[in-house]
């Protein structure tokens, strides 16, 4: 049991050192893409709710 449990985490520890890891710069970007689309999707769909409620109270209710 030991044993698998050690060539599992060397397994791991070989597999880590192939991963491609962007660098601080690329990191950046993509950060400030993730926030950008998911501020711009926020605001869609608050603006749709926002006019939905609106109509639904005005001739609704």
């Amino acid at each position: 049991m030991i044993n698998k449990l050690i060539t599992f985490l060397k397994e791991v520890r070989l597999e880590m050192k192939k991963v491609n890891w962007p660098n601080r710069k690329e990191t950046l970007r993509y950060t400030l893409i993730v926030v950008g689309v998911s501020s711009a999707v926020a605001f869609y769909l608050g603006s749709l709710d926002f006019i939905f409620n609106t109509l639904l109270n005005k001739f609704v209710l």
